[in-house]
């Protein structure tokens, strides 16, 4: 596991998206407080509708408008707030600083453009931006060679043959391969994967993985934002882990620390629902109850209505995040 460095990349600061429904407003991330460090990849988990996508939306900008808007906040990349930028700096940063693969790589490519058009585009945004910052532009021959490299680097066998086909002639994990390919041309600093592997099968997920556990650290050299579900991943993929519930971080450290020693209830709650130990530590448990209507959420901590510990005032009131170790923080009464 390599070691991350203490230099931010990119911070959150009590950054807030609401999303606007008939039905009312959806406080969909609720003073959410990240920092990414250089070098660093970090998983973010929890239940379905915990804000899991919306936040690596809402860091590269791609926020369903107008229904969905960052309220209040900040994201600051290398010293920029993205929520300040304007259109055309937002997708330059967005094609060469930040780059985001999505679950269902059909949705990311465009179904009637072939793989070669589709990358050479990867390759020209990463030449605008090579060109602001005043360096010498790849020809179109040059950018090819770049592009058949990529495919070859994530073990695609016939590169051009693929090139020339079209996103519904590969298979999901080729699809998933091409993005990679994709991220490795643009060569963006901060990578974030909103569960790629999930609509894969398993020998293919592990093959896509073991791609990434290669490719950020030795390729890309980058930081990497990793969203799952999957908590059986995270102990030998990413250096911290931050665990979301109902829009908000409850708890977030080092991924052995949090793992061996969960502080919040709810994430305590999500090792137990792991079938893996269950002959030694007893049967799989279940979290009780489900996810809160974001548009009337609980009163006060929002998972108390699920916790067995819960107390008076967490009805009531919404706990600080306090700080158990050195970087282990949970937002939880208990740890008052």
């Amino acid at each position: 596991m390599r070691v991350a460095r203490n230099v931010a990349l990119l911070t959150t600061t009590d950054l807030c998206v609401v999303f606007d429904t008939p039905n009312g407003s959806v406080q969909a991330l609720d003073h959410v407080n990240l920092t990414v460090g250089e070098n660093e990849i970090i998983c973010v988990v929890g239940e379905s509708g915990c804000g899991k996508s919306t936040l690596g939306l809402s860091l590269i900008g791609l926020l369903p408008s107008p229904s969905a808007r960052v309220v209040s906040g900040r994201i600051v990349h290398k010293g920029q707030d993205i929520t300040k930028l304007k259109k055309d700096d937002l997708r330059l940063m967005r094609g060469t600083e930040l780059f985001m693969i999505f679950q269902e790589p059909m949705s990311s490519l465009n179904p009637v453009l072939s793989i070669e058009e589709q990358l050479l585009e990867a390759a020209r945004v990463r030449n605008e931006r090579v060109k602001r910052d005043g360096e010498s532009l790849s020809s179109k021959s040059e950018m090819l060679d770049t592009i058949v490299k990529s495919l070859e680097t994530v073990k695609v066998a016939d590169p051009h043959r693929v090139l020339k086909g079209y996103p519904h002639q590969l298979s999901g994990g080729m699809r998933q391969r091409v993005m990679i390919a994709m991220a490795l041309i643009l060569k963006p600093s901060l990578l974030i994967a909103d569960e790629p592997t999930t609509a894969l099968d398993v020998s293919t997920q592990d093959q896509i993985l073991k791609l990434f556990r290669e490719l950020v650290g030795r390729k890309l050299k980058t930081s990497m934002i990793f969203i799952t579900h999957d908590l059986t991943l995270v102990r030998t993929f990413a250096e911290r882990i931050a665990v979301m519930y109902a829009g908000e971080v409850v708890e977030e450290g080092p991924v052995l620390s949090v793992l061996n020693d969960p502080k919040h209830p709810y994430t305590q709650g999500l090792l137990k629902c792991l079938p893996k130990n269950h002959k030694k530590d007893g049967p799989v448990e279940s979290i009780p109850g489900t996810v809160p209507d974001l548009i009337s959420p609980p009163s006060g901590c929002k998972f108390h209505p699920r916790c067995k510990f819960a107390m008076e005032k967490c009805s009531k009131n919404r706990p600080h995040s306090y700080t158990s170790e050195t970087t282990h923080t949970v937002r939880c009464f208990l740890y008052e």
